[in-house]
């Protein structure tokens, strides 16, 4: 039986167990230097064993590693020791710990989790359920919440941080995205359809001395009404049948429909100017182009940028969400849900199934729509590039008129570089192509031809783009309107991928 955390908060059980992750410095950095590099970079693969040696003799430091994070059953003294003045049995009323054989195992997921910032550090606690290999073998519970996973890291790091005064978190499971909200929002509001994601937001947020409004209820319907300057959500959004088999990731809604609503519907709840930020995965449906199915979604007034990260096909899709929630995929009960879910996807003729961000502002002026691929790596968090590309698309809507981007001064940015390829041939090496790309954050990359490479050497931000044009013209012998004609759409791709910067 999983804990039960209906009964809300004990302030005074609250204050105990801070009391002794603090003294203990059951930290991100700590537990990372207890580890050691090795061990830790085993422990994100799965591999308990030498975090489980690395922990042994490291105090109650090591206690509370082993007990909370690995999973290991520690006995009483050891226990007491290292929660003091939270008593084991306390601990384990709150729902905490549950008492076993040879002492005490955890009962919940509780570890540290925090920002590595070295301007602006953070750090929090972070409670959820167990993983996978932690529970039953049955699998996960219908409401499991899940901890600081892919998604939320994901999500978290694509976030533009930049301040603001409200900010809604649309489905808040265990709270990650809100406890990120709070140090650039004046007011959080989290949201969840799930009793139990609420009480174990409720727990992470009073453990952290955090006040964020949290409201039950599903989608958008318990903040009618209402208005945000931010929203962010890591909504349930794996397509599937309309069943409901973990909360955490289905919609209970056919394929990608439960999407398509929130991004029809989540504009309405945006301030002016407001940015909504989330998560979702679309169908690549046979006969269908799967840009056009997302931007078919949108309400008129919205700018967005789409960006593909991932595309599976169906049997890599199913095995995925099902190795997620810890099944055996080789027991019969797996394998048909596997095949009722595949069966669903011949039926609605899908031949993959897209991942990736969304990106949504409120606008008064002519929105701007991308929908483009980013399936290389992308080892930068995201989240400045999100903002710079809201500034960009700002400042092409007020250079939209073509006489006004002439006028404008560009450079190329830092961390652009021009890449040169040559082909082999009977006489050596013979130039094939340039192309000017970014080394840093998404890593964008545009084959350019020589009178291209040449106005991107003359971009210093000194001289307009006319003139830099007319220079160009006479050196290459072209018409001036000519080179106009083929370079500005090209300089507003470069301006939007953040290549070519306003100087």
């Amino acid at each position: 039986m999983r804990p039960c955390l209906d009964h809300g908060v004990d302030a005074a059980v609250t204050d105990a167990l801070r009391t002794a992750l603090t003294r203990h410095r059951y930290t991100t950095d700590a537990v990372r230097e207890l580890l050691g590099a090795g061990a830790h970079a085993a422990l994100g693969r799965g591999e308990v064993e030498p975090a489980h040696r690395a922990a042994r003799d490291a105090g109650e430091l090591g206690v509370l590693v082993r007990l909370l994070l690995l999973g290991a059953v520690e006995p009483d003294a050891a226990v007491a020791a290292a929660l003091a003045p939270l008593s084991p049995a306390d601990a384990a009323a709150a729902g905490l710990l549950r008492a076993v054989d040879g002492g005490w195992a955890a009962a919940l997921d509780l570890r540290p989790y925090g920002v590595d910032d070295p301007e602006d550090p953070a750090e929090w606690w972070v409670l959820s359920d167990l993983d996978a290999p932690q529970i039953s073998r049955r699998g996960q519970e219908r409401d499991h919440v899940t901890g600081v996973g892919g998604a939320s890291l994901t999500l978290a790091s694509a976030t533009d941080r930049r301040p603001v005064g409200t900010l809604l978190d649309l489905g808040t499971g265990c709270g990650v995205q809100a406890l990120h909200a709070t140090r650039h929002a004046r007011a959080v509001t989290a949201t969840d359809v799930a009793p139990r994601a609420l009480a174990l937001a409720r727990a992470t947020f009073a453990l952290n001395g955090l006040d964020v409004e949290l409201l039950d209820g599903p989608w958008l319907e318990p903040v009618a009404g209402r208005r945000f300057d931010r929203i962010v959500s890591n909504p349930p959004f794996v397509p599937g049948p309309a069943r409901v088999d973990y909360v955490y990731r289905d919609s209970g809604r056919a394929g990608d429909e439960a999407l398509a609503a929130l991004v029809a519907d989540l504009p309405a709840h945006l301030e002016p100017g407001g940015v909504a930020q989330l998560l979702g995965s679309w169908l690549h449906v046979r006969g269908e182009d799967w840009p056009d199915r997302v931007r078919s979604w949108l309400p008129p007034g919205v700018d967005a940028w789409i960006v593909q990260r991932e595309v599976a096909d169906p049997a890599l899709h199913v095995g995925t969400w099902q190795r997620d929630a810890g099944l055996d995929l080789t027991s019969p009960a797996a394998r048909a849900q596997a095949g009722a879910w595949l069966d669903w996807m011949e039926s609605a003729d899908v031949e993959a199934v897209g991942f990736g961000y969304l990106v949504l502002r409120r606008t008064d002026g002519a929105p701007e729509v991308v929908v483009e691929d980013l399936l290389t790596e992308v080892s930068d968090p995201l989240g400045p590039e999100v903002a710079g590309w809201l500034d960009r698309i700002d400042w092409l809507r007020a250079h939209a008129a073509d006489d006004v981007l002439l006028g404008a001064r560009l450079a190329v940015a830092p961390g652009v570089v021009l890449e040169s390829w040559s082909e082999p041939g009977e006489e050596g090496w013979t130039d094939a192509g340039s192309a000017v790309a970014r080394l840093d954050g998404p890593r964008w990359r545009h084959e350019v031809d020589a009178p291209a490479a040449a106005l991107l050497a003359g971009c210093r931000g000194t001289l307009p783009l006319d003139e830099l044009l007319e220079l160009l013209a006479f050196a290459h012998d072209r018409p001036v309107g000519e080179l106009v004609a083929a370079t500005l759409p090209a300089v507003r791709e470069l301006v939007r991928h953040g290549l070519l910067v306003p100087s």
